[in-house]
């Protein structure tokens, strides 16, 4: 059986069962019982990028072993995987294995091409920051991943709807940025400095709320993010890093256009804006044209990401036809697949391909 992640047999399980083995952490094993009161366990089964549920029986060979496990267990799962119309991934006539410490090391580091691209997100980030002209947001930029940037690649951008895994948050800020540059330049009225560092800041307070363990997949839960959320532990460590930076620069930045104070504002204003609405968790809404982008280029990459995810993991009701996925309005469909133009018509119209 080849060795693959669980998005690859999610999507390899859509067209009929798919014998495959998969390394996992175990995120959590509870107890349940069916309607006729017969007792089974519940796991959940986690890898860099996915999850899934199998159950237990308890006439399973492995069901004494399962029902002991922790998230210190990292388990080789092998079976045949089938797509349930209702339970989503489910494994049949499957065996359970712990994990070597080699085996264990490599699955924390993530798939091959998760790390590559995670990796150039990365340095996209930092190079956007190099390119901030204004000084004190560029320091205060810099500041941040120097003393963060561990716990920021390690984050995730959410517990459920979108980029939910480790590292989430570096490929959500990262694609914002590129989304942000390419839309600076057709409204010339956008501060890019700003928005650039609004970007790296929006969701810093998700380092408290969704931070992963440097050890495993499994995202914990923090009193601090519990107990104030991601916008205000933001305007708080902005605050802070703020105060530090002035201190430091107070001669070399006194006289600088606009004031320090304004840019403060300003981007505590962005923090604060992003959600769009006081419904949704925001202090106060977008007043800006700097927020009022930053929301929408939010959102747009959020929703696009649970689009992808949700042709993946949501039920199909009929061709092309998917259930919905919360957050989304409605039922998702297929997209249009792109034109493609035959090399003879392109050359009729005078165009090479």
């Amino acid at each position: 059986m080849d060795l693959m992640t669980l998005t690859e047999i999610r999507r390899a399980a859509q067209n009929g069962g798919v014998p495959a083995r998969v390394h996992v952490q175990v995120e959590g094993a509870a107890p349940k019982l069916t309607r006729e009161q017969q007792p089974y366990c519940e796991l959940t089964l986690a890898d860099a990028c996915d999850r899934m549920t199998l159950r237990v029986w308890s006439d399973h060979p492995a069901y004494k072993t399962c029902s002991t496990f922790t998230t210190e267990n990292f388990v080789e799962l092998s079976g045949e995987f089938h797509r349930h119309q209702q339970y989503g991934l489910e494994a049949r006539k499957w065996t359970v294995r712990p994990l070597t410490e080699q085996e264990k090391n490599e699955l924390l580091q993530g798939p091959l091409e998760l790390r590559a691209r995670q990796e150039a997100d990365w340095e996209l980030i930092a190079q956007r920051i190099q390119a901030i002209l204004d000084p004190r947001l560029r320091a205060l930029c810099e500041a941040f991943l120097k003393e963060w940037g561990d716990r920021f690649r390690r984050t995730a951008a959410a517990r459920n709807y979108h980029h939910a895994r480790r590292g989430g948050l570096v490929e959500h800020t990262a694609q914002m940025m590129r989304v942000a540059k390419e839309i600076a330049p057709l409204y010339p009225q956008l501060n890019l400095d700003l928005l650039l560092a609004g970007i790296l800041f929006h969701d810093s307070g998700k380092l408290w709320e969704n931070a992963l363990s440097e050890n495993g997949f499994v995202m914990n839960y923090d009193e601090r993010g519990e107990l104030i959320g991601h916008i205000s532990i933001g305007l708080e460590l902005v605050n802070a890093l703020w105060r530090r930076l002035n201190a430091e620069n107070a001669e070399a930045w006194k006289d600088l256009v606009p004031a320090s104070e304004d840019v403060r504002l300003h981007l505590l204003h962005l923090i604060g804006a992003h959600h769009g609405e006081m419904e949704f968790g925001s202090p106060v809404a977008p007043k800006t044209p700097e927020a009022m982008a930053l929301h929408y280029i939010d959102n747009l990459d959020a929703r696009l990401e649970m689009f992808a995810a949700g042709y993946t993991t949501a039920k199909p009701l009929a061709a092309r036809i998917f259930d919905r996925v919360r957050p989304l309005p409605g039922n998702l469909v297929t997209s249009l697949e792109k034109f493609q133009q035959s090399s003879s018509i392109a050359k009729e119209d005078g165009r090479l391909l």
